[in-house]
């Protein structure tokens, strides 16, 4: 028998339900009205207000009884409909379904109590070497490395090309499964990019899109090393690259760095002595000092590397703010021995939460990343890389590198005159040719933790200095950003800062 002949149905039927005075909507909420009406009559539903059989008002009278338009409450019945809450019986109405898509569990062990323990039963590698990253405590205020100013990020732009992307009649394509090298269309565009903004004669099958700099670090390094294998890097170096590096099973060497990068004549010593696998480099900006590498040491570099059969980790997270002149070109751009993995990432320029990123190989290396790659992220976020890839097309990405370079020239200008009118008594440091930070040095004697200390009382989070000295090289460093904050936050931040070191140098 049809439910809709059902004498219990027939009594539900002329109990028609008002549902105004049950279902509030918030026409200020970004949130679709049809979305928030059709979801309301679904806790109805589920709380038993509504109950199987029950009659629902007609689209008609829904409409004025909420004061929306009727598409409004015709797509709320087709949202539940869709869902299986509701049935719309031609020449009847619309009727909560007798069979409700809500999935009754059933327990199978009365003690227990369904919750998740503390402390697992079973064994497993803890990597204590990782332990020794100590992120910064975010707060709604805080002097970061050096990361781009989110507020600026080309947001809009990048939704309008998502939007028409997602707008089309094959959009299906984009949601299924995609190469695990990463969107086609973007690899082809970075091709060109990189021709023409860095010297990079690569072609789309040499590069590999990644969700970020460190996915690509990650892979490189996942299949250049075995347990024990050698990897050079300096004795200041990024302590995300350097526990990357060891978690591969990489046993480090550290060589100096000094005002012209990365020493090579130090590195040749060791490759003389032992048989080295990779060299990570930051060359255009040394991490966390902003060195650049100067053109002798990247010649030597390169000799050196195809001389003894290494890989060159070419990091390059900010190759494009550079502030003096026009900058180096990139290692990668010299290679002609297939020594160079060249990194990259689109999320350091515009935005962190934007995670794609590249890595430029051999093709035969890349080729193997692709079956690593597989197994670990089967494929990044292909409508967010084709996004991406269109809106380098539509010149969008370069529009915002062209601001954002004009912008962050002028808050490290300003910001590096506030720190030598208000702290030079304490802080030693060189402007940077480039980049988002300041690397600067607190005078001998004072404490960087006691200074981030006094800070944080004072509302103000910074750097972790322990993250630079972990092999007591840092010489009292610390990265200080200023592309993320305005001159006004500057401003303040400089003031908190006059004040903890003060006190700290009573």
């Amino acid at each position: 028998m049809d439910y809709h002949c059902n004498p219990v149905f027939i009594y539900k039927v002329v109990r028609l339900i008002s549902l105004q005075n049950l279902i509030s909507l918030n026409r200020l909420s970004e949130q679709a009205l049809y979305v928030q009406l059709s979801n309301g009559i679904v806790q109805l539903i589920k709380s038993g207000v509504l109950t199987s059989g029950m009659r629902l008002p007609s689209s008609r009278t829904l409409a004025v009884d909420f004061h929306v338009h009727r598409k409004t409450a015709i797509a709320a019945y087709d949202e539940l409909v869709s869902q299986g809450w509701v049935d719309i019986l031609p020449s009847k109405g619309a009727f909560v379904s007798n069979e409700l898509p809500t999935v009754k569990t059933q327990g199978f062990d009365d003690k227990a109590n369904g919750g998740v323990t503390e402390k697992s039963g079973f064994r497993f590698y803890k990597r204590e070497f990782l332990h020794r990253y100590l992120p910064s405590v975010t707060s709604e205020f805080t002097l970061d490395e050096g990361i781009p100013d989110v507020r600026i990020a080309p947001v809009q732009e990048l939704i309008r090309h998502y939007k028409r992307i997602v707008s089309r009649a094959y959009n299906a394509k984009y949601l299924s499964y995609g190469s695990v090298y990463g969107d086609e269309l973007l690899r082809n565009t970075l091709a060109g990019y990189l021709k023409e903004t860095r010297g990079m004669q690569v072609s789309p099958d040499q590069i590999i899109i990644t969700r970020g700099s460190q996915m690509g670090m990650y892979l490189a390094c996942k299949i250049l090393f075995r347990e024990g294998g050698l990897a050079v890097v300096g004795d200041t170096n990024y302590v995300a690259a350097t526990l990357t590096l060891q978690n591969a099973g990489a046993k480090l060497i550290y060589v100096p760095v000094d005002d012209k990068g990365i020493d090579t004549h130090k590195l040749e010593e060791v490759c003389k002595a032992k048989p080295i696998r990779a060299v990570y480099v930051t060359s255009h900006h040394h991490h966390p000092t902003t060195v650049t590498l100067s053109a002798d040491r990247r010649i030597h570099l390169l000799q050196l590397a195809q001389q003894y059969g290494f890989a060159i980790i070419e990091d390059d997270y900010d190759y494009d703010f550079h502030y003096r002149n026009a900058p180096m070109l990139p290692l990668a751009s010299a290679d002609r021995s297939g020594n160079v993995l060249y990194i990259g990432a689109i999320c350091k320029i515009v935005a962190p939460a934007y995670r794609v990123g590249y890595l430029v190989g051999p093709k035969d290396f890349i080729e193997e990343l692709g079956h690593v790659r597989r197994i670990i992220d089967r494929q990044g976020d292909t409508l967010l890389e084709r996004s991406v890839a269109m809106m380098i097309e539509h010149g969008d990405y370069q529009r915002h590198s062209k601001k954002a370079l004009k912008l962050y020239r002028e808050r490290r200008d300003h910001f590096c005159g506030l720190l030598k009118q208000e702290l030079g008594e304490y802080l030693k440091f060189k402007e940077p040719e480039g980049g988002m930070a300041v690397w600067a040095k607190l005078r001998q004697g004072m404490n960087w933790s006691r200074v981030a200390e006094l800070c944080k009382q004072r509302g103000l989070i910074i750097p972790n200095y322990e993250n630079y000295n972990y092999r007591k090289t840092a010489d009292n460093g610390l990265r200080l950003g200023f592309a993320s904050i305005n001159k006004e936050e500057q401003k303040r931040v400089v003031g908190i800062l006059k004040e903890a070191m003060d006190l700290v140098s009573e």
